[in-house]
């Protein structure tokens, strides 16, 4: 395996960092954070990223609520994400085939 320029690396890392006063939300209370499909009425915390950390910057009452708040970010950061290419997949492999015939005997 080859090493990655550490100029390509960081310009890859770059990429995927959010920018600073990019919004987030995440579920309040003690869940590890979820999707947004388990529990949509629950409150959500909005968090903003100010170059270092995420730090709180509200409360919504809902996903639906925290969504309006943080849309254009989400929208913003899902354009940053390159997607990946599927060109470079290896080829099929040829199907197994026995090394030896096999002949069933005639039992007729």
């Amino acid at each position: 395996m080859e090493d990655e320029p550490l100029k390509e690396w960081a310009a890859r890392r770059e990429q995927h960092r959010p920018t600073p006063g990019e919004r987030r939300a995440i579920p309040l209370g003690e869940q590890p954070q979820q999707g947004a499909h388990t529990d949509p009425d629950a409150p959500r915390g909005i968090q903003e990223w100010d170059g270092h950390q995420w730090t709180p910057a509200g409360v919504a009452k809902d996903h639906a609520t925290a969504a309006d708040e943080t849309g254009q970010d989400t929208t913003r950061h899902a354009a940053r994400i390159p997607l990946p290419t599927y060109s470079k997949l290896p080829p099929r492999p040829e199907p197994w085939r026995p090394t030896q015939e096999w002949h069933r005997p005639d039992t007729t």
